[in-house]
């Protein structure tokens, strides 16, 4: 199989037989880097475990330290007495028909996660032909309709 110049340069500082601690794979995958982007380091490791059995599964999430750069932009469907809070929580939108208006009349989709009060949920009812599709369509299941949308605005 032909490699190139590159790979071979980079193959030729790594020892397959040699276990490395997790901070050596590090610094030994920067200095086979040749790549003029950034690359994907993938990580596989074996557990030992059966995932047929349901005490076994494995499953987890992990929060990255600087996040993952982008900003979530939030839209709360809330009576006008809660339109202060919500802003005031981070909300970067609040109301209630005008936007429901402005998303239907202009397709207007300059959020990322809408969040809404159960009284709002008649209101908001109309556009689940538009946001259901993209994923955006509140849900008490999700934790997006909710009573108290400054809390749940700081969640997200």
């Amino acid at each position: 199989m032909f490699r190139g110049k590159n790979y071979k340069e980079s193959a030729k500082l790594i020892d397959k037989q040699a276990l490395y601690d997790p901070q050596e794979a590090l610094q030994l995958v920067i200095n086979a880097s040749k790549a003029k982007f950034d690359e994907t380091v993938e990580l596989h490791v074996k557990l030992g475990v059966d995932g047929r059995h349901a005490d076994q599964q494995v499953r987890g999430a992990i929060v990255l330290p600087n996040g993952t750069g982008k900003t979530v932009r939030v839209l709360v469907f809330c009576p006008p007495e809660q339109v202060d809070e919500a802003l005031a929580a981070g909300a970067d939108y609040a109301g209630g028909m005008e936007y429901v208006e402005k998303i239907q009349k202009e397709a207007w989709f300059e959020f990322d996660t809408v969040i809404a009060n159960p009284k709002m949920m008649g209101t908001v009812g109309r556009l689940g032909k538009i946001l259901g599709p993209k994923g955006l369509m509140p849900s008490p299941k999700a934790g997006t309709v909710t009573p108290n949308v400054a809390q749940a605005g700081e969640a997200v």
